[in-house]
């Protein structure tokens, strides 16, 4: 028989510790509750998390102790997990590229609840690949963030570009373009940032750009700093530390119909759902930006 905690994962095998610690104590779940989500929709998860830089949220104490973000990967992981080395300022960081499940499962036993990912790969840090809007409300109401996701949507199809919404499973949305890793970050970020402003000055009374909160008076502000070398994401079906385990969820665009979507409809128990339909495929073209700035351009002339 397999030992209590070890699973045969490919060709790996993946050991969870201390199976039955419990890392969200209020809602019963489980280490091997953790690792066990993580298998079963590793099948739709690994695809956007391949040959990615991770940055980890580690919790090895459960979600009701103290957590924190680790990028250089722990000294202690076992030599097959993929690695990338990426210059900051000063020096490099070694990465954790998730690139199987054994590595997924692994990374749950030491207490990642959630991976986040870089918009760009590591073989080109520096060209992203993916360029995110963060819709995250200032309070509870969703409203807000589902108008400002069917605004973005219009206006990228207006410049042609494909575009795909996710919940967060923290407060908002994330709505993702996928491109042909052609533009720098400072240009992807500059592009994002006139999105944001036709889409503010289209309903000034409902979105801002506004980077302080004091000037925002209430209004969903239109994030795109997420567009920058060595920023992430949270990535796709990754689950949040948060009181019922919600997790981030890939959406058709016609989900945001239903008036009772929220940012944490998706939890670790939804897992046979979340792998029975890919709300995603067929995956669209990544593109290119230089044709959809001009079209832009003409847009605010």
């Amino acid at each position: 028989m397999t030992p209590r905690g070890k699973r045969t994962t490919g060709r790996r095998n993946s050991t969870v510790s201390r199976p039955e610690k419990l890392l969200f104590a209020e809602d019963g779940i489980t280490k091997a509750d953790l690792a066990g989500y993580y298998r079963t929709v590793a099948t739709r998860m690994l695809p956007h998390l391949r040959g990615r830089p991770l940055m980890m949220e580690r919790h090895p104490d459960g979600i009701g102790g103290e957590g924190f973000l680790q990028k250089e990967i722990p000294g202690h992981f076992p030599d097959w997990v993929h690695r990338a080395e990426l210059p900051k300022e000063g020096g490099t960081v070694t990465y954790v590229l998730c690139d199987d499940t054994a590595t997924l499962v692994l990374l749950a036993d030491q207490g990642c609840v959630t991976p986040h990912r870089w918009l760009s790969r590591a073989d080109r840090p520096d060209r992203p690949d993916r360029l995110v809007f963060d819709l995250d409300p200032s309070g509870e109401d969703f409203t807000p963030v589902r108008e400002a996701a069917r605004g973005l949507h219009g206006l990228l199809d207006e410049l042609e570009l494909p575009s795909l919404p996710m919940t967060t499973g923290s407060r908002g949305l994330h709505v993702l373009v996928p491109l042909d890793r052609r533009a720098s970050f400072d240009d992807v970020r500059a592009f994002a940032s006139d999105i944001a402003a036709v889409l503010a000055g289209r309903h000034p009374d409902r979105f801002t750009t506004e980077v302080r909160k004091k000037a925002r008076a209430g209004r969903l502000y239109l994030d795109v700093q997420r567009n920058a070398y060595g920023q992430t994401a949270v990535a796709p079906y990754a689950v949040r530390a948060r009181a019922g385990a919600p997790v981030a969820a890939p959406l058709a665009w016609d989900d945001l119909e239903d008036p009772g979507l929220g940012s944490r409809r998706w939890t670790l128990a939804d897992a046979d759902r979340l792998v029975e339909d890919d709300p995603w495929s067929p995956a669209p073209r990544p593109r290119s930006l230089k044709a959809a700035a001009d079209r832009l351009r003409r847009l605010r002339t």
